[in-house]
């Protein structure tokens, strides 16, 4: 599985079969795994993602951050929009993860921001019984489409109070949900979570989420 341990604990993985660049983050003990969907061209190297992920270390949460695309693809605007695509990806490093021994047993979720979050809620829509959570962050829930309705793990939307053009299609997102489900928002916040402090509320609110809703699940 492994490629590279690195010194901060990080471990440097390929996901087989395309090959995708992923950057494991494995507790002792791990008590669930959570898979990161990024947006917008963003990738495992994503300065926030990375942030939150490391910060739901401590609490027994595994977290798995990796390129969707390859190198070639993300070169083609195009695909970085192309919800379906993303989406079968996260599907792939989910089958990936269920063939490691260190993961195979734990718990699974997705954690979704931008377009990312679309991908994780079709994902999960297409997979009903192998997904336990869902949180999405400054998320384009509206882009899942008709998926939205088919989605049966628990689902946490958090907006910033200041994206307002966002918060409105989540709101709009949330009502075709028919799952549990709950939208958060973080005030005074933009949506990319830069102010102070925006981000650890974000990170306290998935880690609740993530604990009530996946941890100790089969």
């Amino acid at each position: 599985m492994a490629r590279r341990m690195r010194p901060d604990g990080v471990t440097e993985v390929r996901i087989s079969p395309l090959g995708l660049e992923g950057l494991l983050r494995l507790p002792e003990p791990a008590r669930a795994l959570v898979l990161f969907a990024h947006g917008s061209g963003s990738g495992r190297l994503s300065p926030r993602n990375n942030q939150v992920a490391e910060a739901l270390r401590p609490t027994g949460l595994a977290t798995l951050l990796f390129d969707l695309l390859t190198e070639e693809e993300s070169t083609d605007r195009a695909n970085v929009f192309d919800i379906e695509l993303l989406a079968e990806r996260l599907g792939v490093a989910t089958g990936w993860a269920r063939q490691q021994e260190a993961l195979k047993r734990l718990p699974i979720g997705y954690f979704g921001a931008s377009t990312g979050a679309a991908a994780a809620l079709v994902a999960a829509a297409g997979s009903p019984d192998e997904i336990g959570a869902i949180v999405s962050r400054g998320g384009r829930p509206d882009m899942a489409g008709p998926a939205l309705g088919k989605v049966r793990a628990p689902t946490l939307l958090i907006v910033g109070g200041d994206d307002t053009a966002v918060l409105e299609l989540n709101r709009a997102a949330l009502a075709q949900l028919r799952c549990e489900k709950e939208l958060q928002i973080v005030p005074g916040a933009t949506h990319l979570f830069e102010e102070s402090g925006a981000l650890d509320q974000v990170v306290e609110l998935a880690r609740r989420w993530f604990d009530d809703h996946l941890i100790g699940q089969p």
